[in-house]
């Protein structure tokens, strides 16, 4: 049932991909992945339209974001409207499966996940390129939010050029305002499991029911597997810190601090620059605390004669689809 018949409805084609480049992942991942294509209604392979690329937050997958949704509408939908309505050109939106074993990623090349950066640029944007006659060189869209946001504006600082635009959303920056307190919240749930990361994993695979500190428990031990990997460990997943007294080891905590957007931008000038659009969002009371890295980000880029925009709204890092109302024309009017 879609929440609206007033506007036509485009095709969401499910393909299968078969991944040279996750083969042998560090985590024994499938590298045969789902990959769904939205085309809008009325499409034509005769015509080039524009490919936009969805990264979904931690926990999630593309073939998650066009499930039917009994609230609200699922991505396919509201594309389906924007277009429908006039406020956005048609576009082809890819919505690639980059889920792993440890719940979700982070979208890089990590020794303890997988190359999943290079799954995108050299497998993914070429497929479906290739076989819906979309995208290209000034045409490629990349928008994400949370983990998804974080995967795309790394992608924006490190392949800017390679994607012509890109929108991050309540990405993950600012490490520690973000992850210092989820460490901690980390650290009391592993004691319950004797400080194993394996017995935790164990018991939250196994339970039929979890909390919520055992969802942000693994979610800050899945930062590790990509930030700071041990392939020696369970996982590939060691803590950043003395467990029994919270110290940050500060090798470990700096290869962390390596991956952080709001620390290394400076680095990226030149990729960012080559970008025809960043665009940058998140709620004033993100309960992550992501904002006060936004800001960070946002002030540094300016800094750096970076343009792009920053927009802060009155909302938390729940239930903010509506942006894509905002963020999705703004990304589709720079391509081409």
């Amino acid at each position: 049932m879609r929440k609206s018949r007033a506007f036509a409805e485009g095709t969401v084609h499910r393909l299968v991909h078969d991944s040279g480049v996750l083969a042998d992942n560090p985590l024994g991942d499938p590298a045969r992945r789902e990959l769904h294509v939205y085309t809008p209604p009325g499409w034509s392979k005769a015509e080039r339209l524009p490919l936009l690329v969805d990264l979904p937050g931690f926990g999630g997958s593309g073939p998650g974001h066009t499930n039917w949704k009994n609230i609200g509408e699922n991505v396919p939908e509201r594309l389906d409207r924007l277009i429908g309505s006039g406020m956005m050109a048609p576009v082809v939106a890819a919505f690639p499966d980059c889920y792993t074993r440890i719940g979700g990623n982070q979208y890089i090349n990590s020794a303890g996940t997988g190359r999943y950066e290079d799954y995108l640029l050299g497998e993914i944007v070429p497929f479906v390129e290739d076989a819906f006659n979309c995208g290209g060189p000034g045409g490629r869209g990349l928008f994400g939010k949370s983990s998804g946001g974080y995967g795309a504006i790394w992608h924006a600082m490190h392949h800017g050029g390679f994607w012509t635009a890109v929108s991050c959303n309540s990405g993950d920056m600012g490490f520690d305002a973000l992850h210092l307190p989820e460490l901690y919240v980390a650290l009391e749930v592993l004691a319950k499991h004797g400080m194993s990361i394996q017995r935790f994993f164990e018991h939250f695979d196994a339970a039929n029911k979890v909390t919520g500190e055992e969802r942000r428990c693994r979610m800050l031990l899945a930062m590790g597997a990509h930030f700071d990997p041990e392939p020696a460990s369970f996982l590939n997943i060691r803590l950043p810190c003395d467990p029994r007294t919270a110290e940050l080891i500060p090798e470990r905590w700096n290869n962390w601090l390596r991956h952080d957007p709001a620390l290394i931008a400076g680095q990226c000038v030149d990729s960012l620059k080559r970008l025809e659009g960043l665009y940058l969002d998140c709620g004033s009371r993100d309960q992550f605390r992501i904002h006060f890295g936004m800001r960070r980000l946002s002030r540094e880029l300016k800094r750096l004669g970076v343009e792009h925009v920053y927009e802060e709204y009155d909302d938390d890092h729940t239930d903010v689809d509506y942006r894509m109302d905002r963020f999705l024309p703004w990304l589709v009017e720079r391509l081409r």
